[in-house]
């Protein structure tokens, strides 16, 4: 499907993409879940393939850039101006803002990402739901969002990020059962 361009749109995509995500994740094995992501035969260049080393680091990875997303819109929404990365981040090194996400993520369970992620996802859902599809998908409603759209922001926390976790994942068991 094409990205939303609509408020419903968006809440349906996004509410399919993390279904279609947890019902694989609960489809994997023990063998899938307790082998270490090694992707290095795949030739893939993206600092991410070699980053995370479980599902617990995709979904921590998932939970961190919602989080982004919700401080982001709530610091605006109250007047205080804040860029959506993290102090000290652009969009030129947010990789290493990515390694620090991955490096919170290793005292965190598997249980406690997945308990996070849902919970991250209900907010970010509720936050969706406060706007309508003007001011999600037209440019230049809101000063901070910048040239971009407050739709794109979320498409790219739930849709966008919900399928990059379920590519790797899929990828993860085609290695596995290869092994």
């Amino acid at each position: 499907m094409a990205r939303p361009r609509t408020k419903e749109d968006l809440i349906s995509e996004s509410t399919k993409g993390y279904d279609n995500l947890f019902d694989f994740i609960n489809s994997l094995t023990e063998k899938e879940l307790d082998t270490e992501f090694d992707f290095s035969r795949l030739n893939k260049s993206e600092a991410h393939w070699k980053r995370d080393k479980n599902l617990r680091d995709v979904l921590m990875h998932l939970y961190e850039w919602q989080q982004l997303m919700l401080h982001w819109v709530s610091e605006n929404e109250q007047g205080r101006s804040r860029q959506f990365l993290m102090d000290g981040y652009s969009w030129a090194n947010y990789g290493d803002m990515n390694t620090v996400f991955f490096e919170r993520a290793q005292k965190i369970s598997l249980e406690k990402a997945k308990e996070l992620l849902s919970r991250s996802h209900n907010e970010i859902m509720t936050l969706m739901q406060k706007y309508d599809t003007r001011q999600l998908f037209d440019k230049n409603v809101f000063s901070w969002v910048g040239g971009s759209t407050l739709g794109q922001y979320f498409i790219s926390t739930t849709i966008a990020h919900y399928e990059w976790a379920l590519k790797k994942l899929k990828a993860h068991r085609k290695i596995v059962a290869a092994l």
